[in-house]
């Protein structure tokens, strides 16, 4: 606990006036640098929030190094033993939680409530995955048949089992919207396969991150977790080096292309989450009651509209078009936009200018396309002063090639559309190049529950949506273009595992 009371954390007053400064972690120990990075607040962006080590490329190397030493001592647990000592890891990290989710907000942006649960959601998470450990001693066997067993063919007279093998070294990639509870969703379920895991945090927000996984560390045998920041020559070798068997990364389409292409040098495994411009739909006798109107708001605008699973537009019937928008603007006038750290602050700021600005330019279009544009809510004397803010605002009935619908907007401005027809709505949803969440409402779950089943993207909720209904037993991930491969649940587990195959004759 040293290291995180020199920070200022555990005592009564965190020194939230002093910019702190986190050295990387790696094989045991800090992984002294030279230079640093500085991460600003993005609702004050002329305020120093703190810095973060900055690693070179042989230093990179050295991580992998020692993580490669660590490998074999780690995969050589059991999945219960290891699984015991990730869950003794997070003792005393419940300590830290408040202190940690103000220096979340501080360098994200997101109010503090929204912080809050995300340190809980990373030990959730944690205990979850550690659950599902005995399912990696589960051996899948085929015995040999008997003439009368099989028709129409020669019958197998093999004896067969399949067990599931550590891959080796893993690399994380995290996000800057929710990096530490994402990164759990692939953390604890990498290291409880067996492998030893590297993480990269966002170079925009890392260090809230960074002390959340320096605590697990520090606790668990040297090499197993690091977590290494720097440019891409430094992250180059955590993907393209033949010990790296599996990569995680949670952002962009393009990015996680490029990961992808660089992950073909090694033909390491990916696991890429990735954009999703997620569509909701009211059906015809879909209910529009106050808690439903209050729930469709939070989903649309949290973390100030920049959450992967979080609703990008809204396709609503003709029958309910105008009582929606209605309805929903008068939701949204209420809301308080501003610093995350002030009270009754609904909406922080975005990331940066630059994602400021490419929602702007994308509600600028539609305003000059002749779409109603509505900005609501109320900005706070901070949010008056700087930072990257934006209200919550709505944009009335676009056309669906324009770019607030076709794009996924990652930011706090709505596109509403009508429909009339759902059929041919739910077959241009599965021809786009999205596919990672969307929800179906109305007051017949029967309904629903059938276009549900039609929709090919790898979420779909029913009169609910956002990370606040997501069933984290269950696999998550997307179809197309929104991503590759599984977080979470049993099939997440299995993600960072090798299917070993030994076969005899009979």
């Amino acid at each position: 606990m040293e290291f995180m009371r020199r920070l200022g954390f555990g005592s009564r007053k965190p020194r939230e006036a002093q910019p702190v400064t986190l050295p990387l972690y790696a094989n045991g120990k800090d992984l002294q640098t030279s230079e640093t990075k500085d991460v600003f607040d993005p609702g004050k962006p002329d305020t120093l929030v703190g810095r973060i080590g900055q690693a070179t490329e042989a230093q990179s190397k050295e991580v992998l190094d020692g993580a490669w030493k660590a490998w074999r001592s780690w995969a050589a647990l059991s999945p219960e033993e290891r699984a015991e000592k990730l869950i003794a890891a997070l003792e005393g990290l419940d300590k830290t939680a408040d202190e940690r989710a103000r220096l979340n907000t501080l360098e994200n942006g997101k109010p503090l409530m929204e912080s809050q649960i995300e340190m809980q959601v990373f030990v959730d998470r944690c205990r979850l995955a550690a659950e599902l450990a005995p399912a990696l001693n589960e051996v899948e066997t085929f015995d040999p048949e008997t003439e009368e067993s099989v028709k129409g063919r020669q019958p197998y007279k093999f004896k067969t089992e399949v067990r599931r093998e550590p891959m080796g070294l893993v690399t994380i990639i995290a996000p800057y919207n929710w990096p530490v509870a994402i990164t759990a969703a692939t953390l604890p379920y990498a290291l409880i396969a067996g492998n030893c895991v590297t993480i990269k945090p966002p170079s925009s927000n890392p260090l809230a991150l960074t002390t959340t996984i320096r605590h697990l560390a520090e606790r668990l045998p040297a090499g197993v977790l690091n977590i290494v920041s720097g440019g891409h020559e430094v992250i180059e070798p955590l993907i393209t080096d033949k010990r790296v068997q599996h990569v995680s990364f949670t952002g962009s389409t393009g990015g996680g292309q490029k990961i992808m292409e660089l992950a073909t040098e090694n033909l390491a495994r990916t696991t890429l989450e990735l954009g999703g411009n997620d569509p909701v739909i009211f059906l015809e006798g879909a209910g529009l009651s106050d808690e439903t109107i209050s729930h469709l708001a939070l989903t649309s605008f949290m973390t100030a509209g920049q959450v992967c699973m979080g609703i990008k537009r809204v396709y609503v019937h003709s029958s309910h078009y105008d009582e929606l928008v209605e309805k929903l603007s008068a939701e949204l006038d209420q809301w308080l936009v501003g610093h995350g750290t002030e009270d009754d602050v609904r909406m922080g700021p975005l990331i940066d200018e630059d994602q400021r600005d490419f929602v702007s330019r994308l509600v600028e279009e539609a305003r000059e396309a002749g779409c109603e544009i509505r900005e609501l809510g109320t900005l706070t004397d901070t949010a008056k002063t700087g930072g990257w803010f934006l209200k919550p605002t709505l944009v009335l009935n676009p056309p669906e090639d324009s770019g607030i619908v076709a794009k996924e907007q990652f930011g706090p401005a709505l596109p509403i559309v009508k429909f009339d027809d759902e059929d041919a709505l739910v077959d241009r949803l599965n021809e786009e190049w999205a596919g990672l969440c969307s929800s179906v409402w109305c007051a017949d779950i029967g309904h629903a529950t059938r276009v549900a089943r039609r929709l090919r993207t790898g979420t779909t909720w029913i009169n609910t949506h956002n990370a606040n209904s997501l069933d984290d037993r269950a696999p998550f991930g997307g179809f197309r273009l929104s991503g590759v491969g599984r977080e979470m649940g049993k099939e997440g587990l299995f993600e960072f595992t090798e299917a070993h195959t030994i076969t005899r004759q009979a």
